[in-house]
């Protein structure tokens, strides 16, 4: 399925509660212990689509690829509940490979964001809010570009590395811990709420 057929079918789900769609396809939001299914969200995605589930941490379809990210309502407001994961940091592969080539500017050309409403648990509904491509030509990526360099310089640095990348760098997108740290050294860049501001429309 090509991206512009996936996002047109997508758009389809705005409004939508996924528990709904979870239930007719038979997936699960929380394991035999009680847990939450991680990326359940995005495998109703994949599903809706009429795609197998990809077992891959970022499902990947080619020319485009699914990011499913969460909103909440705060003081009557909404918000992004947190930022979103890109890709993962090979200190080797972004020493030596420039912006216009990296990893993170493939991504984000290709990524197509679910963003969906959520409750205070995970029993509550989540309705779709948006569905977003991202514009490859925004002004924006001159500013990613910026972030990116800083991580390259980082590590060029014999005096810093890639221990002192921190979530601290970057205005658009960071690089920092991949998930909840637990001791793990793996780096990931991910997006900021202000970049996630720049395509999706919370006041709507």
């Amino acid at each position: 399925m090509e991206r512009d057929e996936a996002l047109q079918k997508l758009t389809k789900l705005i409004g939508r509660d996924l528990h709904v769609l979870a239930d007719k396809y038979g997936l699960t939001i929380k394991s035999a212990k009680g847990g939450v299914n991680k990326g359940w969200a995005g495998h109703v995605c994949e599903r809706y689509l009429g795609l197998p589930l990809n077992s891959a941490q970022s499902p990947n379809f080619g020319s485009w690829e699914l990011k499913c990210i969460p909103l909440l309502v705060k003081n009557g407001e909404l918000n992004f509940k947190e930022t979103m994961a890109i890709t993962m940091i090979d200190p080797y592969d972004v020493m030596r490979t420039p912006f216009e080539k990296s990893h993170l500017l493939s991504k984000l050309k290709k990524a197509i964001i679910v963003a969906r409403i959520v409750g205070t648990s995970y029993d509550q509904p989540t309705h779709v809010h948006s569905v977003t491509s991202i514009d490859q030509s925004s002004e924006l990526f001159e500013a990613v570009r910026a972030d990116y360099q800083l991580v390259q310089e980082c590590l060029k640095d014999h005096t810093r590395g890639f221990d002192c990348l921190t979530g601290k760098m970057g205005v658009y997108v960071q690089p920092r811990t991949k998930g909840r740290g637990h001791g793990s050294k793996s780096r990931a860049f991910y997006a900021r709420k202000l970049f996630l501001a720049q395509f999706i429309d919370l006041a709507r």
